[in-house]
């Protein structure tokens, strides 16, 4: 049962997801605030259900708004089990490290210096809003495991995109998914700019990978997918087909913007989001990013270092 919790981001309230059969589940619980936290505590008392009753918590992605409470959850409920994939990184101890693998691809991005310390600013301003776990206190959710409970299974499928590590959870017995932030059914979800796993000195691949993990849920012909903001989506075919046509017009938009003479992915996303401020520009960077990536793989454009910032070109045929 979907427990609607405020955030204070402009997406509006999570859904976290009380799973109420043994192993008492839930899957995301919503940013540490005193509102979240009452909310969350109301959402469970009318199912009946008490916070030490949680026996674990499964993170569908590691953004503060849906995992913010784990370490507050996980400890009130004597140390519940909290899993999360290995390529999350915005729960663990060690974060603040992380700062400059991200300034370094927000400079290769274009992002001027002071934007970055604004960014870094905002970003410190966030933190509060979810405690660190330390590794010994998380366990690892895997690709196309299964979370057994009482009267069925979950299937774990490696969703990238929005992050690297965000997952959803397939109940193929009806075919209903739980899906975070892969799957939203009034808006598409934002491909956040990540270090890839991998080789933390690149860029996430985020659009690419995300397209393969809508190509991946679509192969269950699911029957009804809960997101991590918003209504359910019950036609998920009609959804897969106006997020595609979406990010093809997106892409087109994208390339149309990179002029002859080339640009940064921090001029385009100037272009295409010309008025957003605070917490909205380093989105509208995610976003151009994600984008000028995927036309670089699909041959629309080039990319060179022009000093440490890549700066895009337009090849023969590139804007068609």
């Amino acid at each position: 049962m979907p427990i609607s919790v405020p955030t204070p981001f402009y997406i509006g309230p999570v859904n976290v997801y009380l799973i109420p059969e043994d192993p008492v589940t839930l899957i995301d619980t919503g940013p540490k605030t005193k509102e979240a936290y009452e909310a969350l505590r109301e959402g469970l008392r009318q199912a009946r259900v008490r916070i030490t009753d949680i026996r674990r918590i499964v993170l569908t992605h590691t953004h503060e708004d849906h995992c913010g409470l784990a370490k507050q959850l996980r400890d009130e409920a004597k140390n519940a089990e909290v899993l999360v994939h290995q390529w999350e990184t915005g729960h663990r101890a060690g974060r603040r490290l992380q700062h400059e693998e991200h300034r370094h691809l927000l400079v290769r991005a274009g992002v001027p210096e002071a934007e970055i310390a604004q960014m870094r600013r905002i970003y410190e301003g966030v933190q509060h809003l979810g405690d660190a776990l330390a590794e010994d206190e998380c366990a690892e959710l895997k690709d196309d495991a299964e979370l057994e409970f009482a009267n069925g299974v979950m299937r774990v499928v490696h969703t990238p995109g929005h992050t690297p590590g965000s997952c959803s959870f397939v109940r193929e017995a009806d075919r209903t998914i739980i899906a975070g932030d892969c799957i939203l059914k009034r808006v598409t979800p934002n491909p956040v700019l990540s270090p890839d796993p991998i080789d933390p000195t690149r860029r996430f691949r985020s659009l690419a990978e995300y397209l393969v993990s809508l190509a991946r849920l679509r192969s269950f012909a699911p029957t009804l997918v809960y997101g991590g903001h918003g209504e359910p989506v019950t036609d998920f075919e009609e959804l897969f087909n106006r997020y595609l046509r979406a990010i093809r017009e997106r892409q087109a938009e994208v390339v149309r913007l990179v002029p002859q003479q080339g640009a940064t992915a921090w001029e385009v996303a100037r272009e295409l989001f010309p008025d957003a401020d605070d917490v909205h520009r380093f989105l509208a960077v995610s976003e151009a990013a994600a984008h000028l990536d995927y036309a670089q793989t699909e041959n629309k454009l080039a990319v060179e270092l022009s000093g440490e910032r890549e700066v895009y070109r337009k090849l023969a045929g590139g804007d068609r």
